[in-house]
């Protein structure tokens, strides 16, 4: 953990959650996020040398700078769900240590360290599962309350190899079964980008086998012509694609839930897919028009779903060759703008895939002889 120079003479300030559990595990975590037993935003006033950037009055929480590092500061508060699937409510603010651990998804993610003394403070038996590696919820109605968290688990098992101990796993499988649909689709859409983000053909077995599916549909994802993650990860380091996460969840047939949550960018990705799944280019030029104004995601998904060969050639071959020769040099070389402009660099570029060594001059020559 990083080092943060603040006083707490009351022993009232911990790391909970995520930091401790990785910590824990010997897992580097950037998280400098602090709870204060009783109201961070009145204790963060009396901290000298500290900078008040952001105060959230609702939810007791404060951010501040110290020493040039930003950091969020929680009051423990209590929260219940006035609505199955949705975002909780604050019912008490400042309560005690124990309350409010007991509002997190699964003991692992309960515990707590002093940030002054350095012990451990765990409710919930959660360095005993962190030691036999299990997943266990703090109630029988988590899943109901929150459903994202079996997403969550789901992570956490293919983050760390941990796995739901038998009550809980029985509490997500009786879930699964009876899905309350009424539910924020944009926390679903969250913790799925969380998840497959990991670039795991395990996060995607498991999302099928175990039925997490469910969540989005009661319709079970097709099994993709080939493995996922080899080739997602062949690709993410050559082209760094932004959506990994989309190539995996389109895969599913129906996330009819989840488009409402989707950006524009995520949209053109999976509309693309959709507009050229059953397509079968017949040559070079036919797959490089095919490709060539989609997201690189889209071609993966591609190769994953339909034809891997003919996405490989376009991302290993094709992609990028390019024209060099422009509208306004065919107007300068006496041809009047029409449409067959467009059919004249569709002829040059036949031949540029034919022969990527074309220079400049090269494609100039065939324009001329398009034209005469």
């Amino acid at each position: 953990m990083k080092i943060i120079n603040l006083k707490d003479t009351q022993n009232k300030l911990f790391y909970i959650g995520g930091v401790v559990r990785d910590e824990l595990l010997g897992t580097e975590s950037f998280d400098v996020d602090l709870t204060y037993v009783g109201n961070a935003i009145e204790y963060a006033k009396t901290l000298e040398n500290v900078e008040i950037l952001k105060v959230n009055e609702p939810f007791g929480t404060v951010r501040i700078k110290v020493e040039g590092e930003e950091i969020d500061l929680a009051s423990t508060r209590s929260e219940f769900y006035p609505k199955n699937g949705h975002l909780p409510v604050v019912c008490e603010l400042g309560c005690e240590l124990k309350k409010d651990v007991q509002r997190r998804d699964f003991t692992i993610n309960a515990l707590a360290k002093n940030f002054t003394t350095g012990e451990i403070v765990d409710f919930t038996g959660g360095l005993e599962d962190l030691k036999n590696k299990k997943l266990r919820v703090l109630h029988d109605k988590s899943f109901i309350e929150d459903p994202t968290r079996i997403i969550r688990g789901l992570k956490f098992s293919v983050r760390f190899g941990f796995e739901l101990e038998p009550h809980t796993k029985n509490l997500q499988k009786n879930y699964l079964e009876n899905v309350n649909y009424d539910m924020s689709f944009k926390r679903v859409k969250k913790e799925i980008k969380e998840t497959f983000n990991l670039n795991s053909d395990l996060a995607f077995e498991k999302f099928r086998e175990d039925g997490i599916y469910r969540l989005i549909s009661k319709t079970p994802p097709n099994a993709p012509k080939t493995a996922i993650s080899p080739v997602i990860k062949k690709y993410a380091h050559l082209l760094n694609p932004q959506n990994i996460w989309l190539i995996y969840l389109t895969a599913m047939p129906d996330i009819e839930r989840l488009l409402p949550t989707f950006d524009r960018e995520e949209m053109r990705i999976v509309e693309s897919f959709w507009e050229i799944q059953n397509f079968c280019p017949q040559d070079d030029f036919e797959i490089y028009k095919m490709f060539e104004q989609k997201p690189v995601e889209t071609v993966i998904l591609y190769g994953v779903m339909t034809d891997l060969g003919t996405a490989t050639r376009y991302l290993d071959k094709l992609k990028d060759i390019k024209l060099t020769i422009t509208g306004k040099e065919l107007v300068a070389m006496g041809f009047k703008p029409s449409k067959k402009f467009s059919d004249c660099f569709d002829f040059v570029l036949r031949k540029k895939i034919t022969t990527p060594a074309l220079s400049h001059e090269d494609e100039l020559s065939l324009a001329r002889e398009f034209f005469a």
